[in-house]
């Protein structure tokens, strides 16, 4: 593969002009994916202070610049524009960027766009082509259609809670958004979807997109064997429903994940950690059995790996095939090799004197899949609210003058 720093950024969505309508998470992830592969993002926010991530993060000082670490994190290659959408020369404002668009994304509860006069029956008059993505918590309708959603609702609702954690511990949150991501992405896909399609027939698409519907896509064999075999998913801790011994185990240092799930790799781990006569034992010998026999196989196996640290496991077993793997921090997985072998995060320098002489710029993750010729890639630092006006208007027949007269009027 050629080297990373060689390649030119990903031009997948060249040519593409998605306006972003979003908020916090889910609705920005998933335009942030569109940019690093081309297209122009332009977040077209309320002039007062813009996307609500603005104000969120670790950071005090960033969030009262309105550029909080969550917005910094998501939103990395795209423009900004402000404007009013109630007001009636923002509507003719917005009524032009629509026309110049290829894709809208929005994240607001159902009928919002409706009220304002933007619904997808109104989009399309104005542009056919359009591909019109409404993210929200529960779909465009269904009784729980006008309810407001964040991440850790949708968490409780679908299932994901109840299934986390242990017996002592469940229903328990999974550590970070979760449902807002895979709203996110699947968002994300369905767009690119309704563009190739819009590619063979010039059609626009209208597309209803729900984290909960998207959540329980995506939660395998917790929804599978359910609806199949009427087995309801239980909340086990770190341990692998499917199989045995596959978890988290303790080491001489710490804990490590262990995945023995075939019958070759229980047997070659029993002979690795020096207790080959647990492959032949009748609680242990077979899948079903090891399943039955769980704190049991476990145990003996707890008191084996306690001869060595962590890291020495996940080499030895890793190179025998059994999957393994220390269990890190965000720091420490951040640092590891393997994260900069795939240039996974890239810096992006501010312009001087943006945050101060202290800042040294911002560093995001860019997307979780590489290309032969070319690299997922946020082309300019995140912005400053309404910091492209000037430029998009401007492309859209508005002139100094003019723009300063919307901003007086609070149009923009």
């Amino acid at each position: 593969m050629t080297d990373h720093a060689q390649r030119p950024p990903a031009d997948l969505l060249s040519g593409i002009r998605v306006l972003d309508l979003t908020n916090i998470l889910s609705g920005p992830y998933a335009t942030y994916q569109m940019a690093l592969l081309g297209a122009e993002v332009i977040k077209v926010e309320n002039p007062k202070d813009g996307d609500l991530a603005r104000k969120l993060g670790a950071s005090p000082a960033l969030n009262a610049q309105l550029m909080g670490t969550s917005f910094l994190a998501q939103n990395a290659g795209k423009l900004s524009v402000t404007v009013d959408l109630k007001h009636p020369e923002g509507k003719a404002l917005f009524r032009d960027l629509v026309a110049s668009a290829d894709v809208l994304v929005e994240n607001f509860r159902p009928r919002v766009m409706d009220r304002l006069g933007f619904g997808q029956e109104a989009l399309r008059s104005v542009n056919p082509g359009l591909v019109y993505c409404a993210i929200s918590g529960f779909g465009q309708n269904g009784p729980l259609a006008g309810n407001p959603a964040y991440d850790q609702i949708v968490q409780g609702l679908s299932g994901v809670m109840s299934i986390t954690g242990d017996a002592q511990t469940a229903p328990l949150r999974v550590g970070y958004p979760l449902c807002d991501t895979l709203g996110g992405m699947a968002a994300a896909f369905a767009v690119v979807s309704a563009l190739v399609k819009r590619g063979r027939t010039g059609e626009g698409a209208f597309i209803d997109l729900s984290m909960l519907d998207a959540t329980l896509s995506a939660m395998g064999w917790a929804v599978s064997n359910y609806l199949i075999a009427g087995v309801e998913a239980r909340p086990i801790g770190n341990q692998n429903m499917t199989a045995a011994p596959s978890g988290a185990f303790r080491c001489a240092d710490g804990p490590i994940n262990i995945a023995a799930n075939k019958q070759e790799q229980f047997e070659k781990l029993c002979e690795l950690v020096g207790r080959p006569e647990l492959a032949t034992d009748p609680r242990f010998a077979e899948r079903e059995t090891r399943k039955a026999n769980r704190a049991a196989i476990n145990a003996e196996l707890e008191q084996a790996l306690a001869a060595k640290s962590a890291q020495e496991w996940e080499n030895l077993l890793n190179a025998h095939g059994i999957p393994a793997g220390r269990i890190l921090t965000v720091p420490e997985i951040l640092a590891h090799p393997q994260i900069a072998a795939r240039d996974l995060v890239q810096d992006i320098a501010m312009p001087e004197g943006d945050f101060g002489a202290d800042f040294g710029g911002v560093r995001v993750v860019r997307a979780g899949f590489d290309l032969a010729d070319s690299q997922p890639t946020a082309r300019c630092p995140p912005p400053w609210l309404g910091q492209h006006n000037a430029r998009i208007y401007g492309e859209l027949g508005r002139d100094q003058a003019a723009l300063e007269r919307l901003k007086a009027d609070g149009a923009i």
